[in-house]
């Protein structure tokens, strides 16, 4: 078994419960995934500033676990420390960001993101910029309120998530859309089945795209 470490940048041991339940129920044969918390930061982050000094604890996690694993995820949408470890590394490293803007774009189809933190905004536009995608990124749609506050209700994050990948469709012109969030994980899962254009979870994708990357040992 090749072994992935999913590094949640969030300190809510509960959120990477969920995203590891989630890359597990879709980890092909012959990979297992495990989860490492951050400490040092909010259980939930929200805006530019959190999600850039997050970077700091993924890379230590990282680099410290990185001998027991073939790989590693991180685990937030603004794809924290991922260059530095990729520099510092010799096994594959992906984020969600990046994995699910690659296979939303892929075929040059133009795509949105979905999501509930407005201060993250700039962070994951910027991310279409690095990976060359700004000509088919159709832009941000959020969701009505608390970001904190809508993922602890399930049933109304799904509504606003709704809400919003309806407004990438119809006013942006997206032919994919992507659920930009780790710990919206189960909420994409949701959606998806709703939608005639593709809705890309970005855990999935992640798991998709290591899986390509991984000599995989049966």
């Amino acid at each position: 078994m090749s072994s992935v470490l999913l590094i949640n940048p969030n300190s809510s041991e509960a959120t990477t419960a969920m995203m590891v339940g989630i890359a597990r129920a879709c980890a092909p044969a012959g990979i297992t995934v495990v989860g490492a918390s951050a400490t040092r930061g909010p259980a939930m982050i929200v805006d530019a500033e959190a999600l850039a000094a997050s970077a700091d604890e993924v890379i230590e996690i990282g680099v410290r676990e990185a001998v027991r694993h073939a790989g590693i995820i991180v685990g937030a949408f603004g794809d924290p420390g991922l260059a530095q470890l990729r520099k510092l590394l010799a096994i594959p490293v992906v984020g969600l960001c990046e994995a699910a803007m690659l296979e939303a774009s892929a075929g040059g189809r133009r795509f949105g993101v979905a999501t509930v933190t407005p201060l993250l905004a700039g962070p994951i536009g910027q991310r279409a910029i690095d990976l060359g995608l700004a000509q088919t990124y159709t832009g941000i749609r959020l969701t009505a309120g608390d970001p904190v506050a809508l993922a602890a209700d399930p049933a109304l994050l799904e509504e606003r998530l709704a809400q919003a990948v309806t407004e990438c469709i119809e006013q942006d012109g997206a032919q994919v859309v992507i659920i930009g969030g780790g710990p919206l994980g189960r909420a994409a899962a949701a959606l998806a089945p709703r939608f005639a254009v593709p809705v890309i979870a970005p855990i999935p994708a992640a798991l998709r795209r290591i899986a390509g990357l991984l000599p995989i040992r049966l």
